[in-house]
């Protein structure tokens, strides 16, 4: 080492300087950036199950089985025998689908944003209850509809009950994937990517349509019926979000149907004739 470099090596280096917590003023990313965003957030959530369906579905039409004759888990269980290994299981699965929406929840706090730009949050909690019931009311009869219709058609597969009994687990996961579900599907696929959507300058109907058909691509292990099912309700959802600009309404609407449906199919499985 020479005399010059132990000189320096002696000297403090400098710091770097702190933000003021004043200085720093969050944007939104420009549009080229933001639009790999969205690609990127939907392709690690919504849009790679959707791919996931769809090969499903292939794979029930492929089968020489019409489709009415198969029938789809909603709820699996993992390890019948240890009941402890399947609540880890599910728990685990739920949590990291879930992440995903944590991506988004940190991408609109680091452009400044916030969870209130799409409506996340407990602000106007009473009214998003009430519009979340109202919606989960027209939509679960409409769907119900349709799913029967769909069904006796040939177009959509038999959906097995979830089975309630062995443990208090079993009756929990009804209802804890009804809020996964709700949750991982509005805040991505209807609050933000409607939110970026308008941004980047999408036209409405390219939004709403866009919003709509993931929806309808992530059901499709359902067969066609759930489909067209759900491309409506992501119709419907669209255009509401877009006139009240908050996403609670449609977690608690979602929540409802799902919750509903998971309990409600076990109570009326075999016990009313015009249920598949």
């Amino acid at each position: 080492m020479t005399s010059e470099d132990a000189v320096e090596a002696g000297r403090p280096r400098p710091s770097a300087p702190a933000l003021a917590p004043d200085t720093w003023t969050p944007s939104v990313p420009d549009r080229r950036t933001l639009r790999a965003e969205v690609w990127l957030v939907l392709w690690v959530s919504i849009a790679a199950s959707g791919l996931r369906a769809l090969l499903s579905l292939v794979d029930s039409l492929t089968k020489g089985t019409p489709l009415r004759q198969q029938t789809q888990s909603l709820i699996v269980t993992y390890v019948a025998d240890r009941p402890w290994l399947d609540v880890l299981y599910q728990g685990t699965r739920i949590g990291l689908s879930l992440i995903p929406v944590l991506l988004v929840i940190h991408l609109l706090r680091r452009s400044g944003e916030g969870m209130r730009a799409i409506g996340f949050d407990f602000r106007d909690a009473g009214r998003d209850l009430l519009k979340g019931a109202a919606l989960a009311a027209l939509i679960g009869i409409t769907g119900l509809g349709l799913y029967i219709a769909a069904f006796n058609l040939g177009f959509s597969v038999r959906l097995a009950a979830v089975d309630l009994s062995g443990g208090w687990w079993n009756a929990a996961w009804p209802l804890l994937y009804a809020a996964y579900n709700a949750i991982l599907e509005e805040v991505i696929v209807l609050a933000y990517l409607l939110h970026r959507a308008d941004q980047l300058g999408w036209r409405p109907w390219q939004a709403v349509g866009t919003s709509a058909l993931l929806r309808g691509a992530y059901h499709l292990y359902q067969g066609f019926g759930g489909f067209v099912g759900n491309v409506a309700m992501g119709v419907v959802f669209g255009v509401l979000y877009r006139r009240w600009r908050r996403v609670m309404p449609f977690i608690y609407a979602h929540f409802f149907i799902d919750a509903v449906a998971f309990v409600g199919y076990v109570a009326l499985h075999g016990k009313v004739a015009w249920l598949p």
